[in-house]
């Protein structure tokens, strides 16, 4: 198996769920079909202007995932589920990449979340590294956005998880940070000062929204000191972490 990169952008409109809903049932049929497992589900911030056309908050989505070294099965089932669940008025991108080639694309990642870019922009880039982009759907205009989420995701420090293996399952439970480590997609618990929480028997309370963000390509879990309560830390607050990490 082989690292592998798959970025979705501008897949819905305002009456249907959004592409980070869609990123995950992307992950889940992956699995299901045998043609990837599936490390984590990236949301990335892309630039908000009057000028770039979005439906709600301008965010792409790149799933992490190891697949077999021949793309071409994997392609080709993104390209259908994606064409089959793409809303009407979307302008689908997809992007298929490994994790080296993405990280040529960083500069074009960052310049997504400051300034417009062009179509012509993604295409032209990912032609001369050797990365599959096509638009699917539209104008198809979601090829810049399916570039950056892997650029972004590649680069490791930007965006949050939208999925990692069973952290959701375990929303408003009380777990201990050996097991969060061991049975779940998180890779380190710390806190937001980036010191990580070294005793694996303390306790962590997960409350309703659990979402790691990505620190050194590692899926991080945010967390504070839980001032005495049934659980020695707690996950730092949902507003905190989007404040943090849009």
């Amino acid at each position: 198996m082989h690292p592998v990169l798959i970025g979705i952008d501008d897949t819905d409109n305002p009456d249907t769920r959004g592409t980070g809903y869609r990123a995950r049932c992307l992950a889940a049929e992956l699995e299901e079909a045998g043609l990837a497992r599936i490390r984590g589900v990236t949301r990335h911030q892309l630039l908000l202007d009057d000028r770039v056309p979005y439906t709600s908050h301008n965010s792409s989505a790149c799933l992490g995932a190891e697949a077999g070294e021949d793309m071409a099965p994997l392609i080709a089932y993104c390209r259908d589920y994606l064409l089959r669940i793409a809303a009407e008025g979307s302008d689908v991108g997809l992007c298929v990449t490994t994790p080296a080639l993405a990280r040529q694309a960083g500069d074009f990642g960052t310049a997504a979340q400051t300034r417009v870019l062009e179509r012509s922009e993604a295409l032209d880039l990912a032609a001369q590294q050797g990365i599959h982009l096509e638009g699917l759907t539209g104008d198809h205009q979601g090829v810049i956005g399916a570039l950056a989420a892997v650029a972004l995701h590649a680069a490791g420090n930007d965006g949050r998880f939208l999925w990692v293996r069973n952290i959701r399952e375990l929303a408003d439970e009380t777990v201990a940070v050996a097991e969060l480590l061991e049975n779940t997609g998180v890779e380190i618990v710390m806190q937001m000062d980036n010191s990580p929480v070294n005793d694996l028997k303390s306790t962590v309370a997960l409350g309703h929204w659990p979402r790691p963000v990505p620190v050194d390509g590692r899926a991080a879990l945010l967390v504070e000191d839980n001032n005495g309560a049934d659980a020695n830390w707690k996950v730092v607050a949902k507003e905190a972490i989007k404040a943090y990490r849009p």
